[in-house]
């Protein structure tokens, strides 16, 4: 009881330090996997683990084939969660490179790693490439927490994300092939019955997978699923698809529950970001007590097969040599510059179901007696721990270095997709500039992307934000709801992340009442509110533009929009289409470049006379 307890309590405590520190989760929860296990038998009196998931076969915590059926488990609800994930419309636009990132690299890390660990560690050619199938995947749980806080363009942050979203159920398939091949047999039936059973797993993989989904799908829309049972019978489902893949061909349950997720994740839900949620929570409980159990499993002779100058010189060749082959290859052609290749190259960390995949498969074969089976394990955690450590520590020097970290974040984020925000969002994004719009609105984010902007649909409460990698890019930040609550949240939470150029919200219908008292982070104008916008975009929908042709000629144009409550005055925008937001508690006539245009919302300007 103490060491169920103290698993779980031991891995919440590495995911606030995971949090705490900005680092991925899987780094601490190794090592205090480790720690517990086999370096434990170092001081222990009797020379025993403090944590025993199995000892000598049959006594532990998972005694017999305990350990593989929970890590089998566990694995298949974490590989749904990242199936529900996956958006078929976001897929199709993730470009050429991507797309040749999880074929063309994929084959590069499976052929290079494989004869990599043939030629370096002699394995059998079997074990070999089910090393490299195993350390295809990187990962959005690894890449996440190190690209959090590096300001990088949008295209390369875009790339390492759907990368690591993507490739996980790529590496997962390869892998279960590669073990199919070895556990089917050998010799010439070998090759036939394993692509027999290969065609088996897909057949009722995808059938399985797609079928449960859209039965799911049925039973939540009509219904019949009561609410407060919709989250449990949700994984009950999943379980039951998994085993039950499972039962008709042997491993195909991984695919099942991928597929699963995929569908569902593309069926339009009304609760499927309630089930998300819950299956996020629910994966970060089992991420920690899976990785800490199967670190603790790991025994001292296994961390001495791999602590030699072979382990070093394999680890050197998959990351120094074997990625930046797939990624040059794969972003050959492409709008991508040199520097961002290298960088990309650098980034590739892998992840949670490397590990995952890895103790499973390994510990199966390692039971059945193929040669060469001890090795899966501690070389796959070896590349794991590696790459997260390295890129943990080095990517934000190598981005400097490579000359890939902005220096200033030009990007700007908005609060609110109503019309007026998708207006000005129009306008941000003519001129060249990175903007988003955020809201939790779906009808709002769906009329945001259908004309071309970049929208989130999220709850700026959570976390979804704080945790996207595609907005380092952002150094503004515009709060335009309707609801000053929200603003003034918003501001509070992201001014620091988000706005470390400048944090804007639009006036309240009080603060208007009282310029004198003009809030710091006032927008546009102190005489005017959310509804005096809505009000002029329904009447005037248009962002218009008068060039600037002096400081006088400018505080006069700043004059009439304070006189004629038909005009709000927006940007200050330079020859060069560089967009300064307008601040309503600016006092003072700023000082404004040759060949500059106000622009504003309202009714046209009348410029005769003005001087």
């Amino acid at each position: 009881m103490i060491e169920l307890a103290g698993i779980i309590i031991l891995g919440i405590l590495a995911q606030w330090v995971a949090w705490k520190f900005k680092i991925p989760a899987i780094l601490p929860l190794i090592l205090i996997g480790l720690l517990v296990g086999p370096i434990a038998t170092l001081f222990t009196s009797d020379g025993t683990k403090l944590i025993q998931p199995i000892w000598n076969g049959y006594e532990g915590l998972f005694p017999g084939e305990s350990l593989f059926y929970f890590v089998s488990l566990a694995i298949s609800i974490i590989l749904f969660e990242g199936g529900l994930t996956l958006r078929r419309s976001e897929i199709l636009n993730v470009g050429p490179v991507i797309i040749k990132l999880i074929t063309v690299a994929v084959v590069v890390t499976f052929f290079g790693a494989g004869l990599a660990a043939h030629y370096i560690f002699n394995l059998s050619w079997p074990i070999s490439f089910l090393f490299s199938s195993l350390i295809i995947v990187t990962g959005p749980t690894v890449i996440t927490p190190i690209l959090r806080n590096i300001p990088l363009k949008k295209d390369v942050s875009a790339v390492l994300k759907w990368e690591g979203i993507l490739i996980d159920p790529i590496g997962a398939l390869m892998a279960v092939l590669v073990f199919e091949f070895i556990s089917v047999g050998e010799g010439q039936a070998f090759t036939f019955t394993a692509l027999i059973e290969f065609a088996k797993i897909v057949l009722f993989g995808f059938t399985f997978g797609f079928t449960f989904a859209h039965a799911l799908a049925f039973t939540i829309k009509r219904k019949i699923i009561p609410h407060y049972l919709l989250n449990v019978v949700t994984l009950a489902t999943v379980l039951g698809v998994f085993v039950l893949s499972d039962v008709f061909a042997h491993e195909s349950g991984l695919l099942s529950v991928v597929i699963m997720g995929m569908v569902l994740g593309n069926i339009n839900l009304p609760n499927l970001n309630e089930i998300l949620y819950f299956k996020e929570s629910l994966s970060v409980l089992l991420i920690s007590i899976l990785f800490i159990l199967l670190a603790a499993n790991i025994n001292l002779d296994d961390l001495k097969l791999i602590f030699n100058w072979q382990a070093a010189l394999l680890f050197a060749v998959v990351v120094f040599l074997v990625r930046p082959i797939g990624v040059f290859l794969s972003a050959s052609r492409s709008g991508l510059k040199t520097n961002e290749k290298l960088f990309i190259s650098w980034v590739g960390p892998r992840g949670i179901v490397a590990a995952g995949i890895a103790s499973l498969f390994g510990l199966k074969l390692y039971k059945e007696g193929v040669p060469g089976a001890e090795y899966i394990t501690p070389l796959v955690f070896m590349i794991v721990l590696g790459t997260v450590l390295l890129n943990a520590t080095t990517a934000r020097y190598f981005a400097k270095i490579v000359g890939v970290f902005l220096k200033k974040s030009e990007g700007i984020l908005i609060i609110g997709a109503s019309k007026v925000s998708r207006l000005i969002a129009l306008y941000i994004k003519e001129n060249n500039q990175h903007v988003v719009l955020v809201d939790s609105n779906r009808d709002n984010i769906n009329k945001a992307k259908d004309l071309g902007l970049e929208a989130i649909e999220a709850n700026i409460y959570g976390d979804q934000l704080t945790d996207n990698i595609e907005l380092n890019d952002v150094g503004y930040l515009m709060a335009l709801t309707g609801n000053s609550d929200i603003n003034k949240y918003a501001i509070n939470k992201f001014k620091n992340q988000f706005g470390e150029n400048g944090s804007f919200r639009l006036i309240t219908s009080e603060e208007m009442k009282d310029p004198k008292n003009n809030p710091q982070e006032g927008l546009f104008s102190h005489t005017d509110d959310y509804y005096k916008l809505i009000e002029l975009a329904e009447k005037y929908p248009g962002i218009q533009e008068i060039k600037i042709k002096d400081n006088k000629h400018y505080k006069n144009l700043i004059d009439i929009t304070n006189n004629d409550n038909q005009i709000i005055p927006l940007f200050i925008k330079s020859s060069d289409k560089n967009i300064k937001i307008i601040s309503s508690f600016s006092r003072e006539i700023e000082q404004v470049k040759e060949d500059s245009f106000l622009a504003y919302i309202g009714k046209p300007i009348d410029v005769e006379g003005l001087k």
